[in-house]
């Protein structure tokens, strides 16, 4: 760039500078046009910075490889020490909020706003905005910002959340469109904050923090939107044990239920995917379960079988499967429920929706395994969900092939008479040959695959499927495996094979 003598030449050299990069940005970059605008974002001058800043915004709109440029050339820490700087300056803030909300999107640029006092500096700014325009400039560049867990803790610490909640309170009754909108931003914002472990449990306080105790009253709220906030921002809590267990006891369950009693005809989906969400992670810790099931959560829950809501039916199901773990009784009374089984098994051909797929799986296999009950089993039998819990036990995921063959080994063992024609047509003594015969099949695989074998010869149809097969070959192999259980499980089965060839 040439060297001008006086400041109204530079000035103007920067608005033709400006001009020109809109339709000739390529080749002002070839000519090295970068370097010295960055340069000049050091000078002192006001309206030189202004035009330095606007230059910069149209080379590098809409492009992140220039973007990154900038970022490598040390820009970020220019820009938020000229927002402290110059923030009376109403353009020149503006022109910094336009380049923070460009470079925030790139995730090179995080770490480097996390080493400047960026949150301390949008948190003041953001305390004197009184136009709802300004306050929208900064949102845009704090939720990029926000998705750095180092950030979201300096924003917590700066007191941003303080300020969404005045928001909050003061767009909750109104219906203009700008204050609803307001409204969702600065919720959404909190729970984006939420998500970070630092951020979130500084907000929690123990269970006491006001934060933690203002979002509880955003639940029983006629907005939809705040129900929906203050159900994710519960979820968002409930990410460790003792946050579970302190809610629990302090009855966060019955507020979350009396929400999915609000969503349960024509409801609100959000909401309802929101509530659940909350549900599932409280249930997670052991203590909770039973308190949660005496609740009536598992009522609450199945009220939302007659979804065709994907999210919905996922969560759904994840809450019952974490309430029945290890809860013999609850596990039995589901299980008998031919509503809720005949729902599991139609979501078990759900191909569309790998993820209600999975989890209907899992909670029909779930439901065998913490009953131990003939009941459940027969009520599956007669459902048709033999087949499922077979196919199961060839998923690519090792967890759900092993709950497949614990729940398989059951039936053999409670209720292989009523199964094994099911057990046949789903080709279970086939597969289970493929499973043994595999090198990459895991040692639990091998050992419950065996066990399996095993219960399955109380059955003359499966018995001969059995024999029909190379089985001895293939377990004498497994008897010098690596595994010493599956090694000790393969000599068991060898003998049992041979005493009932």
């Amino acid at each position: 760039m040439v060297r001008f003598s006086t400041r109204p030449f530079l000035l103007e050299h920067l608005q033709f500078c400006s001009s020109l990069v809109k339709f000739m940005r390529n080749p002002c970059v070839d000519a090295g046009l970068i370097p010295p605008l960055v340069q000049l974002l050091n000078c002192k001058d006001q309206e030189v910075l202004l035009q330095t800043g606007r230059a910069l915004g149209n080379i590098c709109y809409d492009s992140h490889t220039l973007q990154s440029q900038l970022i490598n050339m040390g820009v970020i820490p220019t820009l938020v020490k000229l927002l402290g700087i110059h923030c009376q300056n109403s353009a020149l803030t503006e022109m910094c909020l336009v380049a923070f909300g460009n470079l925030a999107e790139l995730e090179s640029s995080k770490e480097q706003f996390a080493y400047t006092n960026i949150a301390e500096e949008l948190v003041k700014l953001f305390k004197k905005q009184i136009e709802h325009d300004k306050k929208e400039m900064i949102f845009e560049v704090l939720a990029p910002l926000a998705e750095n867990d180092i950030i979201k803790l300096q924003l917590v610490e700066a007191g941003l959340v303080d300020c969404l909640l005045e928001i909050v309170q003061k767009t909750v009754d109104s219906d203009k469109e700008e204050d609803i909108a307001e409204l969702k931003t600065a919720s959404d914002l909190m729970v984006l904050l939420l998500l970070g472990d630092e951020s979130m449990q500084k907000l929690f306080e123990g269970g006491k923090g006001s934060v933690f105790q203002k979002v509880l009253l955003w639940i029983p709220s006629n907005n939809h939107q705040l129900q929906l906030a203050g159900a994710l921002a519960i979820a968002n809590f409930a990410r460790n044990d003792g946050n579970c267990i302190h809610m629990v006891d302090n009855g966060i369950v019955q507020k979350l239920m009396d929400l999915l009693d609000r969503h349960v005809e024509d409801g609100n989906v959000t909401v309802q995917h929101a509530a659940l969400s909350a549900l599932r992670n409280l249930a997670i810790p052991v203590v909770n379960k039973s308190k949660m099931l005496s609740a009536g959560v598992a009522e609450a829950v199945l009220k939302f079988l007659k979804s065709e809501m994907p999210p919905v039916q996922f969560k759904l199901l994840g809450t019952l499967r974490m309430l029945i773990d290890a809860q013999a009784e609850a596990a039995e009374q589901l299980g008998k429920n031919v509503k809720l089984v005949e729902r599991l098994v139609e979501w078990c051909e759900a191909k569309d929706h790998a993820g209600v797929m999975g989890e209907s799986n899992r909670l029909l296999s779930a439901l065998i395994r913490h009953s131990k009950s003939k009941d459940v089993i027969r009520t599956i039998v007669q459902s048709g969900g033999i087949k499922h819990l077979v196919t199961m036990a060839t998923s690519e995921h090792v967890i759900m092939q092993n709950e497949a063959l614990v729940a398989l080994a059951l039936i053999a063992a409670l209720e292989l008479a009523t199964a094994e024609k099911d057990l046949e047509s789903a080709q279970l003594v086939q597969i289970l040959h493929r499973l043994l015969s595999d090198e990459r099949s895991a040692p639990e695989i091998k050992y419950n695959s065996m066990v399996l074998i095993c219960a399955l010869m109380g059955s003359e149809l499966l018995h001969k499927e059995v024999q029909s097969l190379a089985f001895l070959d293939v377990v004498s192999k497994l008897r010098s495996h690596e595994n010493k259980t599956v090694a000790q499980q393969a000599s068991l089965t060898e003998q049992r094979l041979t005493v009932e060839s």
